[in-house]
């Protein structure tokens, strides 16, 4: 938000300097992030000054110059060479003496100096207007008033726009300090409090007795919606003069960065940054019917803005239409291309209304028209000053346009909106803030603010809220307002902090997740954080059915919430390998989302994504890529982090995975990995594999133990290790060998490990052989070779029986 510290200054009784107004300003929450000196003329003038020509003659040695004396004032009238060609003897002009800086309209500054042209002595310059940055002509220098004396500061006759500009950065909740009026009231209130006073009053502006016209344009004014648009005034004025605005309010617009166009859509912008309150301004002549209706058009209507663009508008858009039913502007947003005020418009009907934020906002995004007045009615304007925003508007046309009122003000407001009362303590204040406020102060500070206190009593009070402030509706909201006008940095950090020590959850999601967070990052893995707003392209349609759609999507292409893990991801790795950074380890924690039978689903997870080679080439060994089994480690090694041994291993047929795999814990599948299908990589311009794993990070956390794990002893008996070799068919994968050695079920099995795995026509046809070692233990005892034959003898006929599988001896 920007505010200019002049315009500031018009609405309050006394006026602190730009720097103590910025530290005010902070200390009320209203943080000044830069001050900056405005200039609406470069320089500012400084150093130039009034001069009378006293002599002009040609110069010597050069056709086009003259050699000039001119007085400026003091001291000796000064050389100089001039080469305008309307310098004459006795003209007053703008002179810039030695020493003085001057800014020219283009091209960089420039120092006088004391310098010989074609061999004469120069002191200064006899200034043109470009050269000084007034205006644009360089055909002569500035001839100015005989009557003006010599050594007067040019900046004294100019008067050239001076300013300081403070950018203040508002939480979205501060609509009400959204208006340079807005935020005079909190100045005042701030000084009310500093000096336990209520004398700080807001200076709002005078509106003049209104001059009528003697040819009535009465328009009338029917709302449809009201629950779009609770309130709506209106007013007609004619002999209106479309024409530039004057220089004050050029200037107060100019120094907050609004360019000014003409005098009726200048001032409908100063009122907007002087109220808060939008307007807009029709041409009368395209009031059909004279005749405003504000409503709903079907979907699809087609309608241009004033842009020239043609729109195909949505039956929720609030459209403000003429008695014939055509629409001339968006409510609360742009206004049409063929009802807008021009050069020659003679007859307006201005506008002041309330439209609902919500319907605004959907409106503005979803036809990408990021206005001043859609960001102001998003944010709720205040209901109240409707009226006399349009009331200072007219006033200021019938001034500076010189037109005349020519209908009765119209107000359609059909249902009164009350007040919000909220109550609160003073104990609540005090406990909530830490600050020791008093009961009197509290209610200053209130009062100051516009809060209309119904009740008070010696335990707390209840407020009615002005309507300025429609985020305010709870007890904290009261603590909020009282400890940023006292001053945020009155608040007093205690020496000591007491807390009381509490139990948390076990196990604890945050460090469950920085446990595993920490072991990716010690492991080379990069975590990644993107975006959860995608776009729709890049799912089937079976996917979209039951995705989460954008209603406002910033963009055409960010216009759902993603389903998966895998699409924002592949974005990262697609920006990463664009740049040749072509080795890469991700991970990022994150949440998917879903449209449900009833209402919608969000899901946490942890995504891992590998592509390049494991490790870089070196003189002692070759690079190889990552692949299956790289990432299976890193999959497994993280489960077991989390405590799970016991694992269930399917094949998968996921929609974006080749190979896929699913992992179960406890019959539940807690992980899904395998390598991105190439259609799915071509969607990205990715040319190398790149394999995805998934945890469902909800699965995972309510199936962790619900006690800490310790340190076991290490076993005082020895393990013993058996080997087995199986002839299987070679669509028997492993995770089937897993299976069967699970049925068995007998607690002196510590492991398993498949270490070969040997094919050859030897064997028989479509035939391969795993070779797999056993581990077997008894913490109490050493194993005798009789316990561990029993349990051999089991496995064989498992492997034998399930699997028809052949043992090699």
């Amino acid at each position: 938000m920007t505010i200019s510290y002049n315009w500031l200054c018009d609405y309050l009784p006394v006026k602190p300097t730009p720097e103590e107004l910025s530290t005010i300003l902070t200390r009320i929450g209203l943080e000044v992030e830069s001050l900056e000196k405005f200039e609406a003329v470069k320089g500012s003038l400084a150093g130039l000054v009034i001069g009378e020509v006293l002599t002009a003659e040609k110069h010597p040695n050069a056709d086009k110059l003259k050699l000039t004396t001119v007085n400026i004032g003091s001291g000796e009238p000064l050389h100089i060479v001039c080469g305008a060609p309307n310098v004459a003897a006795g003209q007053k002009v703008v002179v810039a003496p030695i020493g003085t800086t001057i800014y020219p309209i283009s091209g960089e500054p420039l120092t006088m100096k004391k310098a010989k042209i074609r061999g004469e002595e120069s002191q200064g310059m006899i200034c043109a207007e470009d050269e000084i940055g007034l205006g644009s002509s360089h055909a002569g220098i500035m001839v100015l008033d005989p009557s003006l004396q010599p050594g007067t500061p040019a900046s004294e006759v100019f008067k050239p726009a001076q300013d300081h500009i403070f950018e203040i950065g508002l939480t979205p909740n501060r609509m009400d300090a959204m208006s340079h009026i807005g935020v005079a009231r909190d100045v005042c209130a701030f000084l009310n409090n500093l000096e336990n006073t209520g004398k700080y009053q807001v200076q709002l502006p005078a509106i003049n007795a209104l001059p009528k016209a003697g040819t009535q344009l009465p328009v009338s004014v029917k709302i449809e919606n009201t629950d779009a648009c609770p309130r709506y005034t209106g007013v007609s004025i004619t002999g209106v003069k479309v024409a530039p605005s004057p220089d004050w309010l050029k200037n107060k617009l100019t120094a907050i960065g609004v360019r000014p166009i003409n005098n009726i859509v200048d001032i409908t912008n100063f009122i907007l940054h002087e109220t808060g309150q939008p307007l807009h301004a029709f041409d009368a002549t395209a009031i059909k019917g004279n005749e405003v209706v504000v409503k709903n058009l079907p979907q699809d209507t087609l309608f241009t803005t004033l842009d020239g663009k043609e729109r195909k508008l949505d039956a929720s858009d609030l459209m403000i239409c003429n008695g014939a039913g055509e629409g001339m502007c968006i409510a609360g947003v742009f206004g049409g291309l063929h009802s807008g005020v021009t050069d020659t418009t003679q007859q307006i009907f201005l506008e002041s209304a309330f439209f609902s934020a919500g319907g605004i906002r959907t409106t503005s995004f979803r036809h990408g028209l990021r206005t001043d007045a859609a960001t102001r009615f998003e944010k709720g304007v205040d209901i109240s000053n409707v009226l006399f925003a349009l009331q200072r508007a007219a006033d200021l046309i019938c001034q500076l346009g010189g037109g005349k009122i020519a209908s009765e003000i119209v107000d359609v407001y059909p249902v009164v909106k009350p007040k919000t009362h909220v109550s609160v303590t003073y104990n609540y204040i005090r406990k909530l803030s830490g600050g020791n406020y008093s009961d009197e102060k509290i209610k200053n500070i209130l009062s100051s603010l516009g809060f209309d206190i119904l009740s008070a009593n010696a335990e707390g009070l209840e407020v009615a809220v002005p309507f300025s402030k429609p985020d305010i509706s709870l007890p904290a909201d009261i603590v909020e307002e009282v400890m940023r006008i006292d001053g945020l940095d009155n608040i007093e950090i205690p020496s000591k902090i007491t807390i009381s020590p509490a139990l948390s959850a076990q196990p604890d999601p945050e460090q469950v997740k920085e446990k595993i967070a920490d072991y990716l990052a010690s492991n080379g893995f990069n975590e990644i954080f993107t975006n959860s707003i995608t776009n729709s392209k890049y799912y089937p349609e079976e996917v979209l059915a039951h995705t989460v759609k954008m209603m406002n999507s910033l963009t055409v292409e960010l216009d759902i919430m993603r389903p998966s893990m895998l699409e924002t991801g592949l974005e990262s790795i697609a920006h990463n390998l664009n740049r040749k950074n072509e080795n890469l380890l991700f991970f990022e924690f994150g949440k998917t989302y879903a449209a449900l039978e009833k209402g919608y689903g969000e899901f946490n997870h942890l995504a891992l994504y590998l592509t390049g080679t494991k490790t870089d080439e070196t003189w002692i060994h070759k690079s190889s890529n990552v692949d299956f089994y790289f990432l299976k480690g890193y999959v497994i090694n993280i489960l077991r982090q989390l405590g799970y041994q016991q694992l269930t291993w399917t094949e998968s047929e996921d929609a974006g995975l080749q190979p896929g795999w699913e992992i179960k814990v406890k019959n539940q599948p807690v992980v899904k990995l395998g390598g991105v299908k190439p259609a799915k990589l071509k969607q990205f311009d990715i040319k190398q594999p790149v394999w995805f794993a998934v945890f469902d990070w909800d699965k995972l956390l309510q199936l962790l133990k619900k006690t800490d794990s310790f340190y076991k002893e290490i076993p005082r008996f020895p393990a013993v290790r058996r080997d087995l070799a199986l002839v299987l068919d070679k669509q028997v994968n492993f995770a089937a060998v897993e299976a069967a050695v699970r049925g068995v079920k007998s607690p002196l099995l510590q492991g398993i490990n498949l270490f070969d795995v040997f094919e050859s026509e030897k064997l028989g046809a479509n035939k391969k052989s795993y070779a797999v070692s056993f581990t077997f233990l008894d913490p109490q005892k050493t194993l005798t070779d009789k316990e561990i034959d029993a349990v051999m003898e089991k496995l064989i006929k498992a492997f034998e029986t399930q699997l028809q599988a052949e043992i090699r001896k």
